[in-house]
């Protein structure tokens, strides 16, 4: 047999006994780029850059901030965003951008505080929010319902012009690192950048509450009424009026509860209701994919982020994931939806929550993230669409670790890559670096 050929069957055996490789990516913090669009600790990145290529680490995650970027309408800095990809580049280290078109602060592991833009969160029209029930309003992120809405700054552009302009701009000042250092954008779709509503703020909500819905706002109003007169049911344009508090269990609920009430999550109403504020959201996604492809093309890889709301997954009603969007109950698969959506782009669901296992939970709140993790991977694998994965909360622990490991090899389906939370001064001291350097190799060989 020829020499070349035996090689060859001998590589193919040997890839097969050692696994699929899942390379791993790291985020940096938070702060990585200051208010005055410089670099933070900018000689200790270097040499941390390096450090994580010695390690085998594949990359590094940035958040590439809207408030930052563009203080002025249509005037773009990316500057150190084009230091931090030379620098990735001198490391030998591939990039993944998120597009953040959200405020950081306020949220879980938020350790900063950039707000929107000035000229967007002054906007002379201030239905542009999300509101609860009571309301309140969320300037955290333009709400989805004032998408196509041309009320954005002096130029009255609408979001979705917003946001493919921003990339755009992108695009142009690291188009030299772009398919090459720049390998991925992360496309920010909400809250944390997150493809959700905003139903669990924390200065109004913790856990493990059910958080609220978010359409209640004009333009929200407005659509739902419209959806419910095409259905045949003008009665039903309004959203819930039982469905709790943020810190309400479904229990304290009569709409999240199973008693038979002509408005609870499985009346026809109910359904109705659940099924406009989750296909809203789905459609918002769908928009802004659509704007990335047409910016970026095949020039890099595309990705989505879902939320890992894992607090109340086993209780019959989801509560907290249908205040969030995620109309997953009374047999609808939520997250199948998105990933048909994702599909037609050729984008990866990006999932979180991988290191969470059931029994650290508090068995009071019905949480599955196991389980989770498991359906929104499984409805990527249906629809054929890559799946990357993600740790919730900083852990440094072997746990954590044989957790992760378990869920990305899972189902006979590696994941397409994993974004490790977070770089911190205690990732690369002592025991910590020696777990995560052996995690990095232990993924290679999934």
């Amino acid at each position: 047999m020829n020499f070349l050929v035996v090689l060859l069957m001998l590589c193919v055996v040997l890839h097969m006994a050692l696994g699929a490789s899942v390379p791993v990516f790291v985020m940096l913090p938070l702060t990585t780029v200051t208010s005055s669009m410089t670099i933070n600790n900018y000689d200790q990145l270097k040499s941390r850059f390096q450090t994580l290529k010695n390690a085998g680490v594949k990359g590094v995650m940035v958040d590439c901030w809207f408030g930052l970027v563009e203080k002025v309408e249509k005037s773009y800095n990316f500057s150190p965003y084009r230091d931090l990809a030379q620098m990735a580049k001198d490391a030998g280290l591939n990039m993944q951008f998120v597009m953040s078109f959200h405020r950081c602060g306020g949220n879980v592991g938020d350790d900063c505080n950039i707000p929107l833009p000035s000229w967007v969160t002054g906007n002379s029209d201030q239905e542009i929010w999300y509101k609860d029930q009571h309301g309140n309003k969320d300037t955290e992120y333009i709400s989805l319902f004032a998408d196509d809405k041309p009320v954005i700054g002096s130029m009255n552009r609408t979001p979705l012009q917003v946001y493919s302009d921003f990339m755009s701009a992108f695009r142009s000042n690291l188009l030299d690192y772009i398919g090459t250092t720049v390998t991925e954008v992360q496309v920010g779709t909400g809250p944390c950048g997150e493809l959700r509503y905003p139903s669990y703020q924390l200065d109004k909500w913790s856990f493990c509450g059910i958080g609220e819905f978010q359409s209640y706002s004009t333009y929200a109003l407005g659509a739902l009424s419209s959806a419910a007169q095409s259905a045949g049911h003008s009665e039903w344009g309004h959203s819930p009026t039982n469905a709790g508090s943020y810190n309400s269990h479904p229990s304290d609920t009569s709409f999240f509860s199973d008693n038979g009430s002509s408005d609870n999550y499985k009346s026809s109403y109910g359904q109705f209701y659940l099924k406009w504020y989750s296909d809203t959201l789905i459609t918002h996604g769908d928009k802004i994919m659509k704007a990335a492809n047409t910016v970026f093309g095949s020039s890099l890889s595309l990705s989505m982020k879902v939320a890992g709301i894992h607090w109340w997954y086993n209780h019959a009603s989801h509560a907290a994931e249908l205040t969030a969007g995620y109309y997953n109950t009374a047999g609808v698969d939520g997250y199948g939806n998105i990933a048909k959506m994702l599909s037609t782009h050729n984008a990866t669901f990006d999932f979180t929550c991988l290191e969470m296992k059931d029994s650290e939970q508090p068995s009071s709140c019905s949480c599955g993230p196991y389980e989770l993790v498991q359906q929104t991977k499984a409805a990527a694998i249906a629809k054929n669409v890559k799946y990357s994965g993600e740790n919730a909360l900083q852990r440094y622990d072997t746990t954590a670790y044989s957790t992760i490991k378990s869920q990305a090899s899972s189902q006979s389906h590696t994941i397409d890559n994993f974004t490790y939370l977070r770089m911190t001064d205690d990732l690369f001291s002592g025991t910590n670096w020696n777990y995560f350097v052996q995690f990095v190799n232990d993924m290679k060989y999934l």
